[in-house]
């Protein structure tokens, strides 16, 4: 589905979308390079926040690509193959988002109320490890997403009532008996879903309590800074991203299903990388300094 069937606006939307798929893909590799380059920033933080980078990128590159190509092209066909394809890696990008921001909750909580135990607890190996266990997570989501659509019966030639193939429209669009195959989505989605923000709230209540005992104000101001731009982060990740399901059910607008996953999809990824940069004075430094050696060599 468009987003508009108005000709006029298709033009407009191109270029609106491939400026918002280029930022994203620049800002996220401006992280994954200023994290990689500076030696400052070779901390567990950093790591997982390049991993996120890079899920990022694959997130959106999921479906902006797809939906410039049918603009372009004035076609909005998409194969069955090519459809599945895109589910599962749209259900891997945003459980790989789910699990690592989850990962980057923990981390605050050790470094904030474990402080003298921080670089003990959170090695090395144990950061690889959990980077690979939210890989291997997302993978088995993807792929019990996948078997579920298999398994179901549509009809050959369907239009799917958004500008991407989301998960829930081959549920909507079946044919076939589906009772089963929801509630096995419902039990992943709560193990997907409810497990990470329930990881996320009591990490940040734990933080809170701690960082209420802290005596002065200063010392207060400088931990709230250290989680400030993650926060923000997870803040509007599942804020769109419970736009997408609860405004769609409440709303039964395909239109207004279609703006709130733009919002969760596109603006999401693409806000993440100023989220960082702006509000991090180590990662503003970095990105300078990355500048700096960028400029030198060109004059060189």
């Amino acid at each position: 589905m468009r987003l508009s069937e108005d000709p006029d606006l298709q033009a407009i939307f191109f270029g609106l979308f491939l400026s918002m798929y280029l930022v994203t893909v620049l800002g996220n590799l401006l992280i994954i390079l200023a994290v990689s380059s500076d030696s400052h920033l070779h901390t567990p933080m950093y790591f997982f926040l390049s991993n996120l980078s890079l899920a990022d990128i694959g997130f959106i590159s999921t479906t902006v690509p797809k939906m410039l190509m049918n603009i372009q092209t004035h076609s909005r066909d998409i194969s069955y193959a090519g459809c599945l394809t895109q589910m599962s890696l749209f259900a891997l990008f945003v459980c790989m988002d789910d699990m690592l921001l989850t990962v980057m909750a923990y981390d605050r909580f050790v470094a904030i109320c474990h402080p003298l135990q921080y670089s003990v607890i959170m090695s090395p190996r144990l950061c690889g490890f959990l980077v690979l266990v939210s890989f291997l997570c997302s993978v088995l989501d993807s792929q019990m997403h996948n078997s579920i659509v298999l398994q179901i019966t549509n009809f050959k030639a369907v239009e799917i009532l958004n500008f991407f193939c989301h998960p829930s429209q081959f549920i909507n669009l079946a044919c076939s008996d589906t009772f089963t195959n929801i509630i096995v989505i419902y039990i992943f989605g709560a193990i997907f879903g409810i497990l990470p923000i329930s990881g996320i709230l009591f990490s940040y209540s734990k933080i809170v309590s701690s960082i209420l005992r802290i005596p002065s104000s200063r010392g207060k101001h400088k931990a709230l800074s250290t989680c400030g731009s993650h926060l923000v982060v997870v803040c509007l990740f599942y804020g769109t991203g419970l736009g997408v399901y609860f405004g769609s059910a409440v709303s039964h607008s395909p239109r207004s299903s279609a703006v709130a996953s733009v919002m969760f999809t596109v603006v999401s990824p693409m806000l993440n990388p100023f989220i960082y940069s702006l509000r991090n004075r180590d990662m503003r430094r970095a990105l300078r300094r990355l500048y700096g050696t960028t400029a030198y060599s060109q004059e060189l």
